[in-house]
């Protein structure tokens, strides 16, 4: 996907494209003694677009990604860890791209937790010294804000909170997909209908609808696409 594919509130967008173009002029900020934002922390409801956005700016920037599952690399041993997040951060050194620390409450949990112990602690702090000595694109991804440290914040160049989209942006993700097939009428018929829906379950809704339009060859309709987001919906338990 590209930037213009992003369908996000304009003031997340902009940050995105601020973040982008400091990476690309960071040598011109550099010499200024300026250093581009590298460290960036996503949050917000999944399917909201934390990962397609870390997918786009790589694409941008003309980098790999690489997504990394905390919660994966979590181990009950002492230093284990810690030994992990080492040898990824010895790979960063050798490869720039972006890197996406996905599930990163699993470490960033506030101090104080039921659950909180020294391990982890310690833990985190190494992930903290490790993003400080490296020049790659750093982007840590929670679903769940609360559970972080807030003094952690301060760590990242850069904090995005990503919501569940508005009505414009409903009607965006409706026309990129289904690529014109309905009219606004139709299209206003069907909002109702996504509430409380992310910008995945609707997008997943819509490429359901598709795919039953090419397989049974009938034409997209208002009432087809509303018959697979109740479906989505039901699956969910959503009202």
């Amino acid at each position: 996907e590209r930037l213009t594919d992003l369908v996000v509130a304009p003031q997340i967008k902009n940050r995105i494209e601020r973040i982008i173009n400091e990476f690309t002029y960071k040598d011109k900020l550099f010499r200024h003694n300026l250093e581009n934002r590298r460290k960036i922390l996503f949050s917000g409801h999944p399917g909201t677009g934390k990962t397609m956005t870390a997918s786009i700016i790589a694409n941008e920037l003309h980098l790999p990604i690489y997504v990394v599952l905390m919660d994966k690399i979590v181990t009950k041993y002492m230093g284990e860890t810690s030994a992990k997040l080492r040898q990824i951060f010895d790979y960063i050194e050798d490869v720039p791209a972006v890197y996406l620390f996905d599930e990163f409450d699993a470490i960033g949990g506030q101090r104080g937790k039921d659950n909180d112990v020294g391990e982890m602690r310690r833990v985190l702090n190494s992930f903290l010294q490790f993003i400080e000595r490296d020049h790659s694109l750093i982007i840590a991804a929670t679903n769940n804000l609360e559970l972080l440290d807030q003094a952690l914040f301060r760590r990242f160049d850069d904090v995005i909170h990503y919501q569940l989209p508005s009505d414009l942006e409903k009607v965006q993700l409706l026309k990129n997909r289904l690529n014109g097939n309905l009219s606004q009428k139709e299209i206003d018929t069907i909002l109702p209908e996504l509430a409380s829906l992310s910008h995945a379950e609707i997008n997943q809704a819509c490429l359901d609808a598709i795919k039953e339009s090419v397989i049974n060859e009938v034409k997209i309709s208002s009432s087809l696409v509303v018959k697979t987001i109740q479906e989505r919906k039901s699956a969910y338990n959503l009202k």
